[in-house]
């Protein structure tokens, strides 16, 4: 009875102070954790007296029925004191911040680079593990860097297992990615597949100044039309998802890609959304998680959503961001997720790099990287948005070799890295190093037989037909 009557008391309180207080909407939307696992009939009641809306829960699989404590709520005031919120069964709150996806680097980084745009002439279509694609990305220098085709046709590993990617999802018809697919999830329209083509005809809208930023620097493509695509603000990260899919399926071919659509292809988004991707992978068997987008600041949802990926056994991977810096970005600064930087072909970090032993856990190519675009063609990237998917892709060897591969197995073996300068962590990718050190793990010797050609592999370099 007392408790009853505290609640009204405060409650009193609490609407006289709103009363005076702006409209509600311009205070934006909250991400509320409520004290229940099975919180939805006490936000909901909340709600009732604070006069906020429940948009959705965001640690649930979409359409499915499960008990859920975090929501994405609309009117909920500052003003809300935190004795009231807590007698009403609520944990936490946070701002629901917003996300953008630009496009910031000069543009000399693409005009410098003739070599790159002749390797993205290099169309002959191949095959590949049951996929077609141009012969210069197959055959490119960021391949024979880490030692893809040695790692495939010497030592027999191609991957497995599930890898999310949160993104601004994919070309589901790309013929080199399309028979990889599985399980995707578009956020922003709550309808499976995860595409990003629908946002070709959505209008251009601005993109708003956000928090996070996927950490790509630059975009070399030879179509015109997808030159005018990108000159359109509202397109600035249109094919983002699709080049690091693309990436992912250079490395470990053998892995499922889930295409987890949290991003427009303005750039516009928020972290409600990477929330509910990194759930929605949790419970939907993802076993790798690529995030190619960062923040200057920890959000400690986000945090609490890896941990619970991790404790599951996700991989996680990030980038480190593009800001020449040694700042702490996030998530890859958390201490459950592998940073990565960039390093151009010579094994010197990159220009726009940031860099730091608190921050990167290793380096991987990232200057001119040719890869997957949308309409079925290749374009090249330039930052750590395609430096991160290459770890992610070693990733999923590891679980190739072992499915039940932790974070701590994965991260470490692949510690076994060239050794570069100490602001980059343990070095530059080196599969040649990586899957030995992860065989180790759970054999007591690395002597079993492998195969010594592609062929043996299911992979043919040759022409497709």
């Amino acid at each position: 009875m007392k408790t009853r009557w505290l609640v009204w008391l405060v409650l009193a309180v609490f609407v006289s102070t709103v009363a005076a207080t702006p409209a509600l909407a311009a205070n934006g939307d909250r991400i509320v954790r409520t004290k229940s696992s099975d919180g939805l009939g006490v936000i909901t009641s909340a709600c009732k007296l604070l006069g906020c809306t429940v948009l959705g829960s965001l640690d649930t699989v979409p359409g499915q029925t499960q008990p859920s404590s975090l929501f994405l709520v609309r009117g909920l005031v500052d003003t809300v004191v935190t004795l009231l919120l807590s007698l009403l069964g609520i944990a936490s709150i946070e701002v629901d911040r917003p996300v953008s996806l630009e496009q910031s680097a000069p543009s000399d980084l693409v005009q410098a680079s003739v070599a790159v745009l002749d390797q993205l002439g290099k169309r002959t279509p191949m095959t590949y593990y049951g996929t077609v694609a141009w012969e210069g990305y197959l055959d490119q220098p960021a391949g024979d860097i880490v030692g893809v085709r040695y790692t495939h046709c010497s030592l027999g590993a191609t991957g497995a297992g599930i890898v999310a990617v949160i993104d601004s999802g994919v070309d589901p018809n790309h013929p080199a990615l399309k028979p990889v697919l599985t399980g995707g999830y578009d956020f922003l329209r709550n309808v499976a597949g995860g595409s990003e083509m629908a946002d070709l005809g959505q209008a251009s809208v601005a993109v708003l100044d956000g928090v996070y930023q996927v950490n790509q620097a630059s975009v070399a493509v030879l179509d015109q039309a997808s030159v005018a695509v990108l000159d359109d603000p509202g397109h600035a990260a249109f094919g983002h998802g699709t080049m690091v899919s693309g990436i992912i399926h250079l490395v470990a071919p053998g892995a499922k890609i889930m295409p987890l659509k949290a991003f427009q292809a303005s750039g516009q988004g928020y972290t409600s959304d990477i929330l509910h991707a990194i759930y929605y992978a949790t419970q939907k068997g993802a076993k790798v998680l690529n995030m190619s987008f960062s923040r200057p600041t920890s959000s400690p949802e986000m945090k609490r959503a890896i941990d619970n990926a991790t404790s599951k056994g996700l991989i996680a991977v990030a980038a480190a961001g593009n800001d020449a810096s040694a700042s702490l970005v996030y998530p890859a600064a958390l201490g459950n997720v592998m940073g990565v930087a960039s390093t151009e072909d010579d094994d010197t970090r990159s220009p726009f790099s940031n860099y730091g032993s608190n921050l990167v856990w290793v380096a991987a190519p990232g200057a001119g990287i040719i890869t997957t675009y949308p309409w079925g063609s290749f374009a090249a990237g330039w930052g750590t948005s395609f430096s991160a998917p290459f770890v992610s892709g070693a990733a999923a060897l590891v679980v190739g070799l072992k499915s039940s591969a932790t974070y701590s197995q994965a991260s470490s073996a692949i510690a076994h890295a060239k050794t570069l300068s100490s602001d980059l962590g343990y070095g530059r990718l080196d599969l040649d190093q990586a899957i030995p050190a992860a065989r180790s793990l759970w054999y007591s010797t690395n002597t079993s037989p492998v195969p010594d050609s592609c062929l043996a592999q299911g992979v043919d370099w040759s022409a497709a037909p």
